[in-house]
């Protein structure tokens, strides 16, 4: 049997802590139901009932926990109830859809952290133990927004999403969604025009998988609509030669890296085109490895608005020695999934996009899902390390998420997560994603409009 990867033992951690933590929180305030409404890079935002909690409870549910898990405390595993993993803590039984461990002891460490009305669950990266809590102030305020708008549209859980696809009523659902989207994309239109005297050029970064690319059209069409005519430029055709691309620690090609970018003749590049002047743009040949010229020339006229999109976008190095020049509207977007099971059983976005890209990967790209779960590790490492930490460097956050696409997205994915078998590394993964997707219930794909952008992953977008 294989070892379990650092990502997964990571996970195990986390949900044993949680389930510490509910125990806890349910020993010392009997009355009160913990809330665990969204995750944050290296935790999870909790909340106590409805009311604020303060900062001396805090303390005291943190000293209570600590001293749990230190005393090695026992989880007994009592099986499975409709999806979910039954366990008994000190007397008391929890659901629970992430696997646990069977006792405290394996928990590295831990803080709880006061933030705004609740506390923060927050456990410091292994690479990086020393690393120090930064508060997430865009990434809560974008959860704060989709939850009013969710307790507007009175959707709490899944079971309302469900109920809706139960009635019939799946046409009104997606309508709700998509027109929730629209509106987003035409705000940020709008606020990037209401600066256009300085805004010049628009970066935009996300996670794999977050739907970049059809947001980064539909925002260029509503920048049309108002009298902008945006051009793009990939970051990708200013890679370094394959023989100065660095190197990993696992001796790989590093294409997610900074250095991997040829940083000068970006820059260059940009000053020229901010200027005014005709410039010839590189191509990069994947296949030789080789930038190389090809007769594109780009031109910035004083109506134009430049959009750069790729993984690097927020991270200051990437214009440092230039960006004063010119004016910048950042973007940060991700698939922010808030539509949670129950209280206490959220729904991770890394999974909604990780399906995103089986999905995709099998319909687009002939990968297999087994291909697509090996990378996955490595496509999150470079993830913690490029995008995650700029986030909160963004103007404005746009989550793509949609109430109904786990529901379309499950009869995609489950015949082929059901391949694999038991003796694929892979099918421990397998078994709890397709747990996950039957909680969902299918939705037929002829609902989603041709514009929407989970068409970015099933097919059938108007924007190629």
């Amino acid at each position: 049997m294989t070892n379990p990867a650092p990502e997964t033992i990571r996970r195990h951690q986390r949900q044993t802590l949680q389930l510490g933590l509910l125990h806890t929180a349910k020993t010392l305030f009997p009355e009160e139901t913990l809330h665990i409404p969204y995750s944050i890079p290296n935790g999870l935002y909790c909340e106590l009932g409805g009311s604020p909690i303060s900062k001396r409870e805090v303390a005291r549910i943190y000293e209570t926990l600590k001293t749990w898990v230190y005393s090695d405390s026992p989880i007994d595993h009592l099986g499975q109830d409709q999806g979910y993993s039954l366990y008994r803590i000190g007397g008391m039984t929890f659901r629970s859809v992430y696997p646990a461990l069977p006792s405290s002891s394996g928990i590295s460490d831990f803080r709880l952290i006061p933030f705004q009305s609740g506390f923060v669950l927050y456990l410091p990266c292994e690479s990086a133990p020393e690393n120090i809590f930064v508060p997430p102030a865009n990434l809560s305020a974008t959860y704060a927004e989709t939850r009013d708008w969710l307790k507007h549209l009175e959707i709490n859980q899944l079971d309302s999403v469900n109920t809706y696809i139960d009635e019939g009523r799946f046409d009104e659902l997606v309508t709700l969604a998509e027109a929730l989207h629209e509106k987003k994309v035409s705000a940020i239109a709008d606020a990037i025009t209401h600066n256009r005297r300085a805004v010049q050029v628009v970066l935009i970064s996300g996670p794999s998988s977050s739907g970049k690319t059809t947001f980064t059209r539909r925002l260029a069409t509503q920048l049309r609509v108002n009298g902008l005519k945006p051009v793009s430029l990939s970051l990708d055709d200013f890679f370094v030669d394959r023989d100065k691309t660095p190197l990993d620690a696992y001796g790989h090609y590093d294409f997610d890296a900074l250095s991997a970018i040829d940083l000068d003749l970006l820059n260059h590049n940009l000053d020229e085109l901010i200027a005014g002047e005709e410039v010839e743009m590189p191509r990069y040949n994947f296949a030789t490895g080789q930038r190389e010229p090809f007769g594109h020339y780009m031109r910035m006229d004083p109506d134009n608005v430049l959009i750069i999109e790729g993984i690097h976008a927020l991270n200051p190095q990437l214009l440092k020695l230039h960006a004063a020049k010119y004016a910048i509207f950042k973007i940060y977007i991700s698939a922010l999934f808030l539509l949670n099971i129950d209280p206490t059983n959220r729904i991770a976005t890394t999974e909604t996009r990780l399906l995103r890209r089986i999905v995709r990967d099998d319909l687009f790209r002939s990968l297999p899902v087994e291909r697509t779960l090996k990378q996955w590790p490595s496509v999150r490492r470079g993830e913690d390390e490029n995008v995650f930490p700029y986030q909160e460097e963004a103007d404005i956050m746009f989550n793509s998420s949609l109430l109904f696409e786990l529901n379309i997205l499950r009869p995609y994915a489950e015949p082929l997560l059901k391949t694999l078998t038991h003796d694929s590394p892979f099918y421990e993964m397998a078994q709890h994603l397709l747990n996950l997707l039957s909680f969902f219930r299918p939705m037929p794909p002829n609902a989603v409009p041709n514009t929407s952008l989970l068409r970015e992953f099933i097919g059938g977008s108007v924007y190629r």
